[in-house]
């Protein structure tokens, strides 16, 4: 090697230097809210996608995944075990769900492929009990009905007996699930004065705890559905359930959809089973049961349980920081334990 000038050093040989390591890739199915990527582009993550309004087609989701170390989705996007396995075929390490729930994903497939699943609990508890209880409020006091015939002109002015419904102040509340959202939603009703009980299946050791569904049902006023979306948990709420609630009752969803029986509650409220019943969740998003669009005192909202703009800002930054935890190898906030097999 000759002689290097005073003051310098020999360069090294190309196959000596360090490789430049590049930066993690993560798709994102849908546009996020303003700030929700930070977490990723603040710790130099390469982003893909993002743009999005609608859901991803399986097949084309399945081809992208195979080139991204991370997945930021929604829970309509279906992260099955095709779509896991392209993706651990290549580099996939992580995908959250913004969203509580993760019944789009293949939980135990991704477990089995080493991916990591994440969801985002905890930030949209108090937007999503707000909803339920005004669903219970709307549906107990007919405020679907009264406005739509407002808006149809045939309001003629007060009556002695129009538009009555349920009173909800001092009404028995009946809970199903009692995770963060239930919790939060047993708050709202201590200030309606409500007597709360609650059913989940292992005893919670607090007042209210009622050991099974049926005598829930039979118990309560209104029965308001907190659970993830299951093999067990799968209609639920089916012919039978709602027969044993009894024609005063009102029942409000803002779970999963599939959680209920459509077909059945449809028939519920046309027959007067029960009063009335609130949903912001549906069986075949975005489809509805035709029969639910025409039910009596049937409170209708588009999912819009977490939809403020903290909330769902929060949701996302949280989904992405998870993600950039991963990749960065620290353990997540949430991960997602595959079910029992």
């Amino acid at each position: 090697m000759p002689a290097c000038r005073s003051g310098t050093r020999p360069r090294p040989a190309a196959s000596d230097r360090p490789r430049a390591v590049p930066a993690p890739v993560v798709l994102v199915t849908r546009r996020l809210p303003e700030g929700g990527l930070d977490p990723l582009v603040d710790a130099g993550v390469a982003v893909e996608g993002g743009a999005e309004e609608l859901p991803w087609d399986r097949d084309v989701l399945a081809g992208a995944v195979a080139a991204v170390d991370g997945l930021v989705c929604l829970l309509d996007d279906p992260v099955d075990g095709v779509v896991l396995r392209h993706g651990a075929a290549g580099k996939l390490r992580v995908v959250a769900n913004v969203a509580v729930g993760y019944d789009n994903i293949d939980v135990a497939a991704a477990a089995d492929l080493g991916v990591v699943v994440c969801n985002t609990p905890g930030v949209l508890d108090d937007a999503t009990a707000d909803v339920a209880f005004l669903l219970i409020l709307a549906a107990s006091r007919r405020a679907s009905d009264a406005e739509a015939e407002l808006r149809r002109g045939d309001f003629t002015g007060w009556g002695l007996n129009k538009y009555l419904g349920r009173d909800v102040s001092d009404a028995v509340l009946g809970l199903v699930g009692y995770g963060r959202i239930g919790r939060a939603v047993a708050a709202r009703a201590a200030g309606f004065g409500m007597t709360v009980l609650h059913h989940r299946p292992t005893p919670t050791g607090e007042p209210g705890y009622v050991a099974t569904l049926d005598e829930l049902l039979e118990q309560s006023d209104i029965v308001s559905l907190h659970v993830p979306l299951t093999d067990g948990t799968r209609h639920l709420i089916g012919q039978a359930e709602l027969a044993r609630m009894g024609p005063t009752a009102v029942l409000v969803n803002t779970s999963r959809g599939p959680v209920v029986d459509e077909g059945a509650l449809a028939e519920a409220l046309h027959a007067g089973t029960i009063f009335a019943a609130g949903l912001d969740v549906y069986e075949h998003e975005p489809s509805l049961h035709p029969r639910l669009l025409d039910a009596p005192h049937c409170v209708l909202l588009p999912h819009i349980g977490s939809a403020t703009v903290a909330t769902r800002r929060a949701m996302a930054r949280l989904a992405c920081t998870q993600v950039r935890d991963v990749l960065q190898g620290r353990a997540p906030a949430h991960p997602v334990t595959p079910p029992p097999r």
